[in-house]
């Protein structure tokens, strides 16, 4: 295994306040992806007070050989009081953006589209200035069950598309491509008001060229923002590291992506998902959509 550059060095959380985040998940019973996931931005993320909820886990039925996150063929029934026990921790934490996010539960007819629904509207209810960001699995192409999680009227919808094409049998084989793109155009069509996010791994052998190209084709259906972070190897089991892309050629990535079009753009190697997600708030009271449902407390 290749050693790891300086820049993917982390700095050492303040314990006292990850302490203080890691209690109330404790007390509520909730799972967080910055945890599940093995994320290197788990301590400063704490340390800010904030957390990404993993919500009808922590099992996934995906085995994807690049993530942590533990797999089962039938994982658990959901829990009914989920929802609340959420709303309760953003209330506790008082977070002013949550990102909420789950595995893939396709044991489910709708992908667990109803969970987060309830979810979406029990935060609504317990914390209403907290603007709220979804981050969903594909759902098998369920475009009924996406239809479900816009109607609770999320301001932001993230779906990843993780890498480009040519990788996707190798890194995301139980994924597809051409659907992930078709989630992001749909959501556009269906919820106008709502801003689109995707975000992908450097690092598992693609090119500049076909980073670039996969940059182009999120543009094609409007996403508007977009994450890019290198690939870190949880475990020996899990996909190698191709190469530790430099800092310059992030950099390089924002800008080009800046050129295209994308509101925001994210890129840097220890950049996830949900790293710094509190930021869209400060780029919706920029760019706010002329729709109706559109809020920003």
């Amino acid at each position: 295994m290749a050693v790891k550059p300086d820049w993917l060095r982390v700095k050492a959380p303040q314990w006292e306040r990850v302490g203080n985040v890691k209690a109330v998940l404790q007390d509520l019973g909730l799972n967080t992806v910055c945890e599940e996931a093995s994320c290197p931005n788990i301590g400063e993320c704490f340390n800010a007070g904030t957390a990404t909820f993993l919500i009808m886990g922590p099992a996934c039925t995906r085995a994807c050989p690049y993530c942590d996150i533990d797999f089962e063929k039938k994982p658990k029934a959901l829990d009914p009081t989920e929802p609340l026990r959420l709303a309760e921790a953003v209330k506790r934490m008082g977070l002013n953006h949550v990102v909420v996010t789950s595995v893939n539960r396709d044991d489910l007819p709708d992908g667990g589209a109803h969970q987060f629904k309830q979810c979406i509207e029990a935060i609504r209810q317990a914390s209403p200035q907290t603007t709220i960001e979804v981050l969903i699995p594909d759902l098998c192409g369920n475009w009924d069950a996406l239809e479900t999680i816009l109607a609770a009227q999320p301001e932001v919808l993230n779906h990843n598309t993780e890498t480009v094409p040519r990788l996707y049998r190798r890194v995301r084989p139980q994924g597809d491509y051409a659907r992930t793109l078709e989630l992001l155009r749909r959501t556009r069509a269906v919820a106008p008001s709502v801003y689109t996010k995707s975000g992908i791994m450097a690092g598992l052998g693609e090119t500049d060229a076909e980073v670039r190209s996969l940059m182009a084709d999120l543009r094609s259906v409007d996403c508007d923002i977009l994450t890019i972070g290198q690939y870190l190897q949880p475990t020996p089991k899990h996909l190698a590291v191709q190469e530790f892309v430099t800092p310059a050629q992030f950099d390089a990535w924002r800008q080009t992506g800046e050129g295209m079009g994308f509101l925001q753009v994210v890129s840097s190697p220890l950049t996830r998902s949900s790293y710094h997600a509190e930021q869209v708030r400060h780029l919706m009271a920029q760019h706010p959509r002329q729709v109706q449902g559109n809020r920003v407390g």
